[in-house]
């Protein structure tokens, strides 16, 4: 893995101007960086802004303010064949394997799209490609004939993950693409990104809420909360010692499979509703719902900086 990043997010902001004075501040200051193999978990509550960010990064959503750059091209600023050329390289699997897949087209017709509009296979090239990458996914030939509505939750997401895979993207981005499928669906799909990352040295944004998975497939791990990044560190690090206390009140809610453990453990129990992105409290937005708040808390917002080696957070407690 090489150490110069394959993904900087410098300062990202994506605003929303809903009319009538307001403004939703879905992702408010976001700085992070992936590295080329890694895979980065992007958690929070619905809500947070983590699905915007990575609508935001791969430009379905033009940027309110900050940078992003790929490959050290400023993605925002990229025109014309530069922004084929990046399209290529960054792809995206969505939360709703449903509704993004074109219920008129066959199998074989969506997954080869990208390749038709980059003019990269034709005739049985065309084909051949379309019966490996269906076999990558683990689906076979004869699924290529067939329509969307003819598969489960699961195979779609398969059929949504080779689509991505088609022109060969160095970089994925997976917004929630497990959370629309049966749990034992789930493990079988996050293994899926697993292998084809060996095979193809891929680079995921893996963005979820469901932190049990996360950790097991995150190199790194980002928290945001109310649009912003609260903590960010080694997925290990994250869950043996989580600095936020919005970050250990999530990691006391994934239930532990022993039931001597699960019976005697403590539960960070959060009072209070998530304050609206439209209204969000000053200084720290975690605030109304901290156990650990401060009078400073409610008049300056935390610095993001490095608390240990290597681990971020933006929290009071560690000024």
């Amino acid at each position: 893995m090489s150490s110069a990043p394959l993904l900087e997010v410098r300062k990202l902001q994506k605003h929303f101007n809903l009319g009538g004075g307001k403004l939703l501040k879905a992702v408010d200051d976001l700085s992070f960086s992936i590295k080329r193999g890694e895979t980065f978990g992007l958690v929070g509550e619905s809500g947070c802004g983590k699905s915007t960010a990575g609508r935001t990064i791969i430009r379905l959503y033009e940027a309110t303010g900050g940078e992003v750059l790929f490959n050290g091209q400023h993605v925002h600023q990229l025109r014309g064949s530069q922004l084929q050329e990046f399209r290529s390289q960054m792809q995206m699997v969505f939360q709703d394997p449903y509704a993004s897949l074109n219920p008129r087209m066959t199998v074989g017709n969506i997954i080869a799209e990208g390749m038709d509009i980059n003019k990269l296979y034709t005739g049985s090239k065309r084909k051949e490609r379309v019966v490996q990458l269906l076999q990558d996914v683990g689906l076979n030939e004869e699924h290529a004939s067939r329509f969307p509505h003819e598969f489960s939750g699961g195979q779609r997401q398969r059929i949504g993950i080779a689509r991505a895979l088609a022109i060969n993207p160095q970089f994925i981005i997976a917004d929630e693409p497990i959370s629309a499928l049966d749990v034992s669906v789930q493990a079988q799909v996050v293994n899926l990104f697993k292998r084809l990352q060996k095979e193809r040295d891929l680079t995921y944004l893996f963005i979820a809420h469901d932190l049990a998975m996360v950790k097991h497939i995150s190199d790194r791990i980002g928290v945001m909360y109310l649009g912003k990044l609260i903590e960010v560190t080694t997925s290990d690090a994250l869950y043996a010692k989580p600095l936020h206390p919005y970050t250990q009140s999530l990691l006391s809610a994934i239930p532990i499979p022993d039931p001597e453990i699960e019976r005697t453990r403590e539960r960070i129990i959060l009072k209070g509703e998530i304050p609206s992105p439209l209204n969000p409290p000053s200084g720290c937005p975690f605030r109304t719902r901290c156990p650990y708040v401060m009078d400073v808390c409610a008049a300056i917002m935390p610095e993001f900086k490095e608390i240990e080696p290597d681990h971020y957070a933006a929290c009071h407690l560690y000024n």
